[in-house]
């Protein structure tokens, strides 16, 4: 399982023209579901983003979690790489983290599996973290 997660001061996904999901700042998660991953990738990364401090403390330092700044989280299904898993899995997969997260924070919003989606966002730092397990 791969994520990548960018720290964001808003970010959007549009179907077919009409937004379906929008956040303010927090954290925006592409996440993709390779082949042979299971529930325990998809409960060690959720943990992980949830406890990941890549957010500016007082000092100017990353020192603050999406949990610590009160943020949001917007989660989108990647599925454009060799190693994915098949739709069916790889949805069964996504559901179970977004479901995770969502248990774990009160403000996770999501893209639509297998969707054409527009993400649209501003960047915060500019800063982006690649997680895998």
């Amino acid at each position: 399982m791969k994520i990548l997660v960018q720290r964001v001061l808003q970010a959007d996904v549009k179907v077919a023209q009409k937004k379906v999901s929008a956040i303010g700042k927090g954290l925006l998660l592409f996440v993709g579901v390779e082949q042979g991953d299971t529930k325990l990738e998809a409960e060690y990364l959720a943990k992980k983003v949830i406890a990941l401090r890549i957010f500016e403390d007082d000092a100017g330092k990353m020192n603050l979690s999406v949990k610590d700044i009160d943020g949001e989280m917007l989660v989108v299904s990647q599925f454009t790489f060799s190693t994915a898993a098949r739709p069916q899995e790889a949805n069964e997969l996504y559901e179970y983290f977004c479901e995770y997260i969502s248990n774990n924070w009160k403000q996770v919003k999501t893209g639509i599996f297998q969707a054409e989606m527009m993400v649209s966002l501003i960047n915060d730092g500019p800063a982006t973290f690649m997680l895998q397990k």
